[in-house]
């Protein structure tokens, strides 16, 4: 019996982690941003991209945008 509870408990606790994962795209903005200060803009650029195919109506979908636009304008 405890172990069926424990199961219980940690597919509950699995769930409820995955549920409290990348708000719209935040993490993975602060890890482009990153990227940028580490001068490696290919993958910031990717990261960027991923931002606006998994969370396109987020304030960090507006965010990346405006970084592309910026990274692919030289700024």
């Amino acid at each position: 019996m405890n172990g069926v509870l424990l199961l219980r408990a940690c597919v509950l606790f699995g769930l409820l982690a995955a549920g409290c994962g990348d708000h719209g795209g935040k993490e993975l903005f602060e890890t482009a941003q990153f990227e940028e200060k580490q001068n490696n803009v290919a993958h910031a650029k990717e990261l960027y991209q991923d931002i606006l195919a998994k969370y396109p109506q987020s304030e960090y979908a507006r965010k990346a945008e405006t970084r592309l636009r910026q990274l692919n304008d030289g700024k």
